[in-house]
């Protein structure tokens, strides 16, 4: 395949490129890295006489006999390699039967030729559809690319230019008249698919449902998702439905809609409320400040515009367990109503988890109007934590107030000096089952509420726990002054209490 030279030059230039086959590959364009590895290991073994030409590796017996066999069983070049291992070149075998043999050689088959009329007769065939094109084909003895290529002359589409420059028969002109009638309808069927897609799809209709029903709007909002791929002409006709129209719809379209600035009010609402609040709490807040919506304008609008409040997750229940001392009974029975502020407090300790650190809340709460009456936070649910917690709410409560303090049988709770602080300041003590959740479960949902709407969901890296608590106390006071309670008419709870002291 090489030449003695060749191999020369590129042992040559292997040696000069301190073996670098690649080097030698890209220059030259021959051999292979392989091939060429092989030669430089030739070369060190046998010097100069790895360039001197091989011996032939058939000789004159070999090639009669494989020459003679394959002439002997049917001319098959490979079925005579096969059967006696040689050559492994089936352009060898062949080069030898010609030096051997030239006058035995298979002849080629001569190239069958059609009369122009069986070309045409057989393209009119397969245009008209009466017949498959294998049916076609094998009626007039040609192979399917043959027939397709007389009729692609035949139509002047291309091909081998059957009666090109010539006036087309009378079939053929008949043939294209119902070939366009035929793209006519296929056209209509697909607009007709869009439709009822788009009716579904972009819509939101229900299965079945007619276009010829749809109102203006509905129809120009599709006609608006349509027009890309489909002729306005087309769809209008389609959707019988004239172009003022249309245009008149769109242009009402592009005005602002009756509900442009309540829009933009749910959306300041519901970004100040921390982004929890729900399509009622919005509501609430729209009419006390004046604006005039249902609820269900307020819903749809939130649906819209991706207004979702934050929601809890789910998680398994984990009951308390253990038992430090006696504990006072059952004095609420889940009745987590007042009448009057200070009459009924609620407490506990809940945790949150932050990068930095956990933060420990203990708030006490009333049922008046869920006011966050004091409250406390710490790194850990310590005796300080919990001590504190009942001074500070204490600090508020006129004389003669003795509230109801309800919590769980938690251990912060049942401490001696927490329990000696509540003696001493008047606090009735009254406790839940034990492992029983739904027993302080006002408390439970407002720590809940918290969590979702100030925790859960946002990011507290490089907030430090002191940060955090800052954060709680802020939340806090937020939820006095300004979140509004459906249970409460709309008002926060620090405007229901002091509506009701003006009140009384």
């Amino acid at each position: 395949m090489y030449s003695p030279d060749e191999k020369r030059k590129a042992i040559e230039l292997f040696i000069k490129y301190d073996h670098s086959a690649t080097a030698v590959v890209d220059e030259l364009g021959y051999p292979s890295r392989g091939l060429l590895y092989i030669w430089h290991r030739q070369y060190q073994e046998l010097g100069e006489k790895a360039f001197a030409n091989r011996m032939p590796r058939y000789d004159d017996e070999e090639k009669r006999i494989a020459v003679e066999h394959c002439f002997e069983h049917g001319r098959c070049l490979a079925r005579a390699m096969r059967m006696l291992g040689c050559p492994k070149s089936s352009e060898l075998l062949s080069n030898w039967a010609r030096e051997l043999e030239p006058g035995r050689s298979k002849p080629k088959r001569a190239a069958r030729t059609f009369a122009h009329e069986q070309g045409k007769s057989a393209a009119i065939d397969l245009e008209s559809r009466r017949s498959s094109a294998d049916e076609v084909a094998k009626k007039h003895g040609a192979g399917r690319e043959l027939v397709y290529s007389w009729r692609r002359g035949l139509l002047g589409k291309g091909g081998s230019g059957m009666d090109r420059g010539k006036p087309l028969p009378s079939d053929a002109s008949e043939l294209q008249a119902q070939i366009a009638q035929l793209k006519e309808q296929v056209r209509r069927l697909e607009l007709e698919k869009d439709i009822l897609e788009g009716t579904v799809g972009i819509l939101k209709k229900g299965q079945g449902a007619d276009p010829a029903s749809l109102t203006d709007k509905e129809k120009a909002d599709l006609i608006g998702a349509l027009r890309p791929r489909c002729m306005l002409k087309d769809l209008l006709d389609a959707l019988q439905m004239p172009r003022s129209s249309c245009q008149c719809a769109l242009v009402a379209k592009a005005r602002p809609g009756k509900y442009a600035e309540i829009r933009a009010a749910i959306a300041d609402v519901f970004i100040a409320s921390r982004r929890c609040c729900g399509y009622r709490r919005i509501w609430l807040a729209l009419k006390n400040g004046g604006t005039t919506v249902s609820e269900k304008a307020v819903s749809r609008i939130m649906r819209e515009g991706g207004f979702v409040a934050k929601r809890a997750k789910r998680r398994t229940y984990s009951s308390y367990s253990g038992e430090v001392s006696q504990a006072p009974g059952s004095l609420v029975k889940r009745r987590f109503h007042a009448a009057a502020p200070n009459r009924l407090w609620l407490t506990d300790v809940a945790e949150f988890r932050t990068p930095a650190g956990k933060a420990c809340l203990s708030p006490v709460i009333g049922c008046y109007d869920g006011m966050v009456v004091a409250c406390s936070t710490s790194t850990s649910p310590s005796a300080e934590l919990a001590n504190s917690m009942p001074m500070s709410a204490v600090s508020t409560l006129k004389p003669g107030e003795r509230p109801v303090t309800r919590s769980d049988r938690g251990g912060h709770c049942r401490w001696p000096e927490w329990v000696r602080i509540c003696e001493d300041s008047g606090l009735v003590r009254s406790m839940s089952k034990k492992g029983c959740s739904p027993d302080n479960s006002a408390c439970e949902g407002f720590f809940g509420r918290m969590k979702v709407e100030m925790s859960y969901g946002e990011r507290w890296a490089g907030w430090t726990t002191s940060d955090f608590m800052d954060e709680i106390d802020e939340y806090i006071r937020w939820y006095n002054g300004s979140r509004i309670k459906k249970s409460l008419g709309g008002k926060s709870p620090i405007e229901y209490r002091e509506e009701g002291v003006n009140a009384a």
